[in-house]
């Protein structure tokens, strides 16, 4: 290969990779069949919904896999979800905190706030779902 052919792979190489992540639009998700819940709520209410749990495995896949990582196990990008204590109600306030208004830390945007794009029900759906993946 040469040095030119060397160079122009590595260059299409980073470039892909580079915006593989890219701005992804975060997914409004479908959460028919789960009970309202109130706005104002700061613990999960679905807590073992297996409704819940489907619908947040699907929401989760579509608006967080991509920083968190497949299956809720981080690579590294963003903090690993499976760490989060379940069944707390403080990690859900949390929880609920950073989903719906992001993370911003020196005028970097680390994570978007998704209050606008996800329900309350579909934050929770989410929560619950994440509480069943094993830390290990």
């Amino acid at each position: 290969m040469t040095k030119f052919s060397s160079i122009a792979l590595a260059l299409v190489t980073c470039t892909t990779l580079g915006l593989a992540h890219g701005d992804v639009t975060p997914q409004a998700m479908d959460t028919k069949g789960l009970e309202k819940v109130d706005p104002e709520a700061l613990v999960n209410p679905y807590r073992g919904n297996k409704t819940a749990i489907e619908i947040g495995k699907s929401g989760y896949n579509s608006n967080c896999a991509r920083c968190h990582g497949l299956g809720a196990v981080s690579g590294g990008i963003a903090p690993d979800l499976r760490y989060l204590e379940a069944g707390d109600d403080d990690t859900d306030e949390y929880f609920l905190g950073k989903v719906q208004e992001g993370v911003v830390r020196n005028g970097n945007v680390y994570m978007p706030p998704f209050k606008d794009v996800l329900s309350p029900e579909a934050i929770w759906a989410i929560r619950t779902w994440i509480e069943t993946i094993p830390a290990d």
